[in-house]
């Protein structure tokens, strides 16, 4: 073995034996390798970074190249729209585009702060001045060419369906009412003189009560019509469905009215809603005439201010029988037909009707039939020329044979006719009638005074407990700070008398609010 090798051997095998020699050799070792990647590394990045510059470059050339495209573009949309459209003036021999197509064509984009009547259009403004109502009874009344009512002479809150010339509103208020009876009442949630009880039997216990089933709700839809005229559908609810406390669904109105032919559910063309007082009791003076039922009206103009309505509406017999182990039933075997002449002016107006019927009875083996009929005449007039809100006179005067249908305290009562012992069928008599004052003390402030007589006729036919007369009385203060918000309180005083004679009488203060939806 040659010297170099032995020394070898030797190094190796002292290497081995030193501790620690190995771990620095190998450190070293890395190090070299480390710096010569370093190395590496500076000489190969700049070519790298040279072609990434390059391309990052050409991308941003390219983004600010299409933002000026941008901005170019932005200019002249800017240009473009401060300038006015130009007018092409089109030779009348070959019209292309008439301006009038584009004036039939209805708007659907209503401004904000524009007035309601410009949303409902081919409506006529009412005749009557505007007034203010609680009850707000004329707002579903039936009226020549659908005008407005008194009560919402703008058609307030109609909102137009896009792409149709429909408009339909929700309406309606929330009532609440809060009334004490200084004596028992047979009914607690409206002041109906015919349920007073006769006698009291020396009850003279108070009874305080509260309810909100006069809340209301309507739906109501207005749109032109392709035939001439407007057309309009109503549809009215409250709660006075059920006996006393009960919320039950109540249908008031539901109709459809097209120009003047009007066909559905709601008020008779015998009674007149524009002339119902203003009170807070939902039930109103006995003497009123107040129906809803089914029928059909055609209204035709008289000259400018007045018009002419027949009514053929659903007949309803109520009989009666001083026999009571022998019940009977009304029948009928022609509509009621109603005629109405109205004339409306700035002052008020005047209506007179009048209703023919044919009465029936059966009691399973023998029948008959008798004629009725009837006038009524009522209206309004105002008493001070403020333009709106003017102090009013309201009436009404009824007569008739075989109408007790019609007038609120006679009906639903037998009265309309009687059985005699030989089963012929008499038609009975009947009247109402009543006054009311409105005054104004401000803008906001209103009292209302009421006194209303119902009469039917005294018979010997009737049961000694059947309904006589009736007389009521109202007067309020009403409080109106807004256009949805009413508050008042009433005092309302009510007699019945019996066939007999028998009589009672009772007394009730009621407080209501109310808020309102639209107005």
């Amino acid at each position: 073995m040659s010297d170099r090798n032995e020394s070898a051997i030797r190094l190796a095998t002292h290497r081995r034996a030193m501790p620690g020699h190995q771990g620095k050799e190998r450190f070293v070792f890395s190090w070299k390798r480390n710096l010569l990647a370093v190395a590496l590394l500076a000489c190969v990045s700049p070519v790298f970074a040279q072609d990434s510059n390059a391309q990052l470059k050409a991308e941003v050339d390219d983004l600010r190249e299409t933002v000026k495209q941008l901005q170019a573009e932005v200019k002249a949309l800017k240009a473009n729209q401060q300038q006015p459209p130009a007018v092409t003036q089109t030779p009348t021999t070959t019209p292309t585009q008439p301006t009038t197509q584009v004036a039939q064509v209805p708007s659907t984009n209503v401004p904000v702060g524009a007035p309601a009547t410009a949303q409902v259009t081919g409506v006529p403004a009412p005749t009557l001045p505007a007034r203010q109502s609680v009850s707000d009874n004329p707002a579903g009344a039936s009226r020549l060419d659908n005008q407005a009512p008194p009560t919402d002479p703008e058609l307030k809150g109609f909102i137009p369906i896009p792409g149709t010339d429909t408009m339909i509103r929700l309406g309606g208020y929330a009532k609440l009412d809060a009334m004490y009876d200084t004596k028992a009442m047979g009914n607690t949630d409206q002041f109906v003189t015919a349920s007073i009880p006769v006698p009291h039997d020396e009850d003279t216990t108070g009874n305080f009560n509260m309810h909100a089933r006069q809340t209301r709700f309507s739906f109501e839809v207005r749109r032109p019509s392709n035939i001439g005229g407007t057309m309009r559908f109503y549809l009215e609810n409250d709660f006075f469905g059920g006996d006393n406390g009960q919320y039950n669904f109540h249908l008031r109105q539901a109709f459809g009215q097209l120009g003047n032919t009007y066909g559905g559910y709601g008020y008779s063309a015998f009674m007149d809603a524009d002339a119902l007082p203003d009170t807070l009791d939902f039930a109103g003076p006995g003497g009123q005439l107040f129906l809803l039922q089914p029928s059909i009206h055609q209204a035709f103009h008289l000259g400018k201010s007045s018009s002419l309505t027949v009514s053929v509406e659903k007949p309803d017999s109520e009989v009666s029988t001083i026999n009571e182990n022998d019940p009977v039933r009304g029948t009928q075997q022609l509509p009621d037909v109603v005629v109405a002449a109205r004339t409306e002016h700035d002052w008020g107006h005047v209506q007179g009707s009048v209703v023919a019927r044919q009465l029936g009875y059966t009691n399973g083996t023998r029948n008959d039939h008798a004629f009725g009929g009837g006038v009524a005449l009522t209206g309004t007039f105002n008493v001070t020329d403020r333009g709106s809100n003017n102090d009013l006179v309201m009436f009404s005067g009824s007569w008739g044979k075989g109408i007790a249908h019609f007038i609120s305290d006679t009906g639903a009562s037998g009265l309309d006719a009687a059985v005699d012992a030989q089963g012929q069928l008499h038609a009975l008599d009947a009247w109402g009638a009543y006054a009311a004052y409105t005054h104004y003390w401000n803008k906001d402030w209103r009292s209302n005074l009421v006194y209303g007589v119902a009469q039917a006729q005294r018979s010997n036919l009737l049961a000694s407990t059947a309904f006589r007369e009736s007389s009521y009385g109202a007067l309020n203060l009403i409080w109106s700070p807004f256009a949805t918000l009413t508050m008042g309180v009433e005092v309302l005083y009510g007699r019945l008398e019996q066939q007999s004679g028998a009589a009672s009488n009772n007394m009730r203060i009621q407080g209501s609010l109310q808020y309102s939806f639209v107005r």
